[in-house]
């Protein structure tokens, strides 16, 4: 079978190789790949800013494929359903906070990004059918965490006024997504005007570019403020957002890719009652949640592009230049 893999010894990073289809072990499925999709995560192992990367392993998180091999102790009625994998390995039974077990699929484990894999058959959820291949593998990783950061750990409703940072990238286009299927008034930020127009045309209330200094008084000036903030960037960004988040409101921080701030202004998240809330990926019961909020609003991720194996590479280098509007897709 052809994979994709991480290799630090070459300039790429990542490399095509042919390796044998894998055996399955007690408790696992083996699936036909049929579509895998890109996330931050992978690009960050490519460049070896990730914990425990191995070289030789497959990369890649998210995907969705047909079970074609099921152990003697699983259900065999899995076998030639469609199925998406939910790449959280090991949450543990905490719903609040992973355990320390926990790891994602995809370097050090073997990934998603190869035209079989084996996985733990526990990980496996029927596709929604009004998903394309290519949509359901763009769901898992930033579906779940979108679904955790904005309805678990915010607590959206409809009615809440919600900004979303970092629009077109994978969780805050899920984010967006969810908030308008809830009813919620969708405020976005991106520093592409191309972005800002398209969050528009889905329905967003407010698009603010983050690049301009004054911002932060048009938000305030337009809005009043956000109730709700998602955010993926963290850095000094934040005291940015601190300003725009009404008192009382909640800022829920879920990545960091502009790294820890230099300085936090304590006193406005004091005297406003701010709550600043960590949020990962999910547990088990926020991915079935999730799925089943897809299904219910029959939500279709936003696809970037979609991509051969073959060219794996475009993709990472279209991820690492951060032009992508929705998920990058590979389809095997």
């Amino acid at each position: 079978m052809k994979a994709i893999v991480l290799n630090r010894q070459i300039e790429s990073g990542i490399e095509l190789v042919d390796l044998p289809i894998p055996a399955i072990g007690p408790g696992e499925a083996l699936v036909r790949i049929k579509a895998a999709a890109l996330n931050h995560r992978d690009e960050w192992c490519r460049q070896g800013q990730y914990a425990n990367l191995r070289d030789g392993a497959i990369m890649g998180s998210d995907g969705a494929g047909i079970v074609e091999v099921v152990s003697p102790n699983v259900d065999s009625t899995w076998i030639g359903k469609e199925v998406i994998i939910n790449p959280a390995i090991n949450w543990g039974s905490n719903q609040a906070a992973q355990s320390k077990a926990f790891e994602v699929l995809g370097v050090p484990r073997n990934g998603t990004l190869s035209e079989y894999m084996v996985v733990p058959a526990d990980r496996l959820v029927e596709k929604p059918v009004h998903l394309t291949w290519e949509e359901a593998a763009a769901l898992p990783l930033a579906g779940v965490t979108a679904y955790r950061a904005l309805i678990y750990q915010g607590q959206a409703q409809a009615g809440d006024q919600v900004l979303v940072t970092g629009f077109g990238g994978g969780v805050a286009q899920f984010a967006a997504q969810f908030s308008l299927a809830l009813g919620a008034k969708l405020g976005v930020s991106s520093s592409r005007s191309s972005k800002l127009d398209h969050a528009k045309t889905m329905g967003a209330s407010f698009a603010f570019n983050y690049l301009e200094a004054d911002w932060v008084t048009k938000a305030l000036e337009t809005t009043g403020g956000f109730g709700l903030i998602i955010d993926g960037a963290s850095g000094d960004a934040i005291n940015n957002l601190t300003q725009v988040c009404k008192p009382g409101g909640k800022i829920v921080i879920y990545g960091a890719t502009l790294g820890p701030p230099n300085r936090l202004e304590a006193r406005r998240i004091f005297w406003n009652q701010l709550k600043i809330i960590g949020s990962t990926m999910g547990s088990d019961q926020d991915f079935s949640n999730m799925i089943s909020f897809v299904k219910q609003h029959e939500i279709h991720p936003v696809i970037d592009q979609v991509f051969s194996l073959a060219d794996t590479l475009k993709a990472f280098e279209r991820m690492r230049a951060g032009d992508q509007l929705g998920k990058i897709v590979i389809t095997l």
